[in-house]
């Protein structure tokens, strides 16, 4: 029987993370934003509050929860600050390759360090010149006898800087593309690889953003995850599981800009009387309420699948590419319904409209997703 309702621990988690994102992160967030500083304190009591590294399992310190259960703690950080979700939904980014094919060794030290003390960690896929064709890697890996050696540039990587360790994604010959590329997993402070931290975004600011540089990086066989030349299987298979997490951000933003821009609208008046009453605003508030349905049954559907086995690539692109592009469009309108006052730091919206961007680009900009999407149409 199909059912939409959460079972009590779902919406008593769901609570508590809409608890803290109103006590712990609303008050503070425009301040981290402008800063562009890490918000360590913050984050250090969602850990202790158990809101990081959900999907570990239990045998390695974690709660065992699943997607459709990050999903709900995510959508309710999401509207408190973007920046500080995506540093927590970059753990699970880079722990989904260890779940997905680690050996158990790698899993009890890299999962276990997460859920011992308030760690955080990195996955290394984007470069300089391999964004969204991710086949096109230039950092290498060659065997030097029981040991491999990495070399390049990684940018873009959220948690670059503060990682304890990072997942990293090299070829041993770029020819081969696809099948040439690997999967490590290592220390941050591994000899050779040296960070750089990225400032300037327009949004996100209070996420770690980074370049990491690997020059002749050497680490044990034992840092292989999975086998040689499964790598990009593996990212691929792990955004399958993270990119409802991205839903999830599409959905608390929106929902913070509808909550925002009803209560202005209430609020602000023109022409003696709130400017709710007219019918132009209406209709924005309307579509704002109508899409995010569509995003949380799109969402919710994404990670239930996965939950239950179901490996579908083109429902989690359905639930980014259409939660980016429709959050987007109503966080812009969230500023044009506050006028020339959504466009000041003064007024919460043009941190969302600055945050939301960002989500039509990483894990697989809106384009990309349509390239997946259409690929599953057109082979059945």
């Amino acid at each position: 029987m199909l059912s939409f309702d959460l079972t009590p621990e779902q919406q008593q988690l769901k609570q508590t993370a809409r608890d803290f994102a109103a006590k712990e992160i609303i008050p503070v967030a425009a301040r981290y934003d402008e800063a562009e500083e890490f918000p360590y304190e913050v984050l250090k009591k969602a850990w202790e509050l158990g809101l990081l590294n959900l999907e570990v399992h239990p045998e390695y310190g974690g709660l065992g929860l699943g997607v459709l259960d990050s999903i709900l703690v995510m959508e309710e950080i999401n509207y408190g600050c973007a920046g500080m979700a995506t540093i927590m939904s970059a753990n699970d980014l880079a722990s989904t390759p260890l779940l997905i094919a680690g050996s158990d060794a790698q899993k009890k030290r890299y999962l276990g360090q997460l859920t011992e003390e308030c760690a955080f960690a990195a996955y290394g896929l984007s470069e300089p010149g391999a964004g969204s064709d991710a086949a096109s890697l230039s950092t290498t890996y060659r065997k030097v006898g029981d040991d491999y050696v990495l070399n390049g540039v990684k940018h873009f990587i959220t948690n670059g800087t503060v990682a304890s360790w990072v997942v990293v994604f090299a070829t041993k010959d770029k020819s081969l593309r696809h099948a040439g590329i690997s999967c490590f997993v290592l220390p941050a402070d591994t000899p050779g690889l040296t960070t750089h931290k990225m400032k300037g975004k327009l949004g996100q600011r209070a996420s770690d953003t980074a370049e990491l540089f690997f020059d002749d990086v050497k680490v044990p066989a034992s840092a292989l995850v999975g086998e040689e030349g499964q790598g990009f299987k593996i990212a691929m298979q792990t955004f399958d599981r993270t990119r409802p997490q991205i839903g999830a951000i599409c959905i608390g933003v929106t929902q913070r800009a509808l909550d925002e821009s009803t209560r202005y609208a209430l609020e602000r008046k023109q022409f003696d009387k709130p400017i709710a009453d007219f019918q132009a605003i209406q209709f924005m508030l309307a579509d704002m309420a109508i899409d995010l349905e569509a995003m949380r049954l799109l969402t919710y559907k994404a990670g239930w699948l996965v939950d239950h086995g179901a490996r579908s690539p083109i429902v989690s692109s359905f639930s980014k590419a259409f939660g980016a592009d429709r959050a987007m469009h109503h966080c812009v309108n969230a500023v044009q319904i506050f006028g020339g006052f959504g466009y000041l730091k003064e007024y919460p919206v043009e941190k969302l409209m600055r945050d939301i961007k960002l989500v039509q680009i990483y894990e697989g900009t809106s384009q990309i997703q349509r390239v997946v999407i259409a690929r599953n149409l057109l082979k059945g």
